[in-house]
């Protein structure tokens, strides 16, 4: 017993020590980004600045925020962010609840086609064909209705509709209550779970996705949040803030680093600042579907 006191001691202990190790090396470049924005561009220039700003200043962050574009860009991924993940889980969970339904015409071609989607795409060219022949370039839709319906989220919401108990849905129907109204009325409000879950996960994907502006959008007053971060990134926007700027500050206070910087820490903080306090939701994510013992 002694000697398995010792092991489990010292497993627990190397495994506490790991971990510690992990969570620095995911959250020390955070850290890192955050600090050298928040210190002064020409002092920053020298290095050795590793922990704390040495010289403190928010003059990075005021350029920043004197571009009206960031403000666009917010509004454009808060929207975007909302509609479309509202809009996602309705139409992927009424798809869900319709395909299982066994007497459903063509449904064993639906789901077909539907998992040959999970392993292959037509491309990028083709995809941006359609797009283009729907007339979704430079039109807020192009955020919205190619992502409304997900066929792994699909599953998903199918193995958490599969646990329901079925005599809900037949005493609804007992009742004269029709597919839609036992979906909208029965089914949704025993949900909550898997649909918390899903618009967890597609509410963070559409505030990290950068790549749908960068391909499709060419209008600056519609690019979201993310996709101003790429174009800082990138030099440009951020040559042209660093133009907008007085000489003198341009000089001494800000500098394309310093900009690109403070760019991240800003289009990165509501989805870190959020993300903690939902994480309990990937958990049950996680089990949604699984087997009982």
């Amino acid at each position: 017993m002694r000697k398995s006191g010792i092991s489990d001691a010292v497993f627990d202990t190397v495994n506490v020590v790991l971990m510690l190790g992990v969570c620095f090396i995911l959250v020390y470049p955070i850290w890192y980004v955050t600090v050298i924005s928040l210190n002064d561009a020409t002092d920053a220039m020298m290095g050795g600045i590793y922990w704390w700003p040495r010289v403190f200043s928010l003059k990075s962050y005021e350029t920043v925020f004197g571009n009206k574009a960031i403000f666009d860009a917010f509004k454009i991924t808060i929207l975007r962010t909302l509609i479309g993940t509202v809009l996602h889980i309705f139409f992927t969970s009424m798809v869900a609840y319709g395909l299982l339904k066994r007497d459903l015409v063509g449904r064993k071609v639906f789901l077909a086609l539907g998992t040959v989607t999970l392993f292959f795409a037509g491309g990028l060219i083709p995809y941006f064909l359609v797009i283009k022949k729907l007339g979704l370039i430079d039109n807020f839709l192009v955020y919205i209705l190619p992502a409304m319906f997900n066929f792994y989220n699909l599953i998903i919401f199918q193995s958490f509709f599969r646990e329901l108990p079925p005599e809900l849905e037949e005493s609804a129907k007992l009742d004269g209550a029709n597919e839609f109204r036992v979906f909208v009325r029965i089914i949704l409000p025993l949900s909550k779970p898997v649909l918390a879950t899903m618009a967890l996960f597609v509410g963070v994907w559409h505030w990290n996705d950068y790549f749908t502006g960068v391909i499709y959008i060419n209008k600056p007053a519609l690019q979201p949040i993310q996709t101003f971060l790429y174009r800082v990134i990138s030099e440009t926007s951020s040559s042209a803030m660093l133009a907008n700027t007085a000489a003198g500050r341009r000089s001494t206070d800000v500098s394309s680093t310093s900009l690109k910087l403070a760019t991240m820490v800003i289009t990165t903080a509501p989805i870190v600042c959020i993300y903690p306090f939902l994480q309990k939701y990937f958990v049950k994510g996680l089990l949604l579907g699984s087997i009982k013992g």
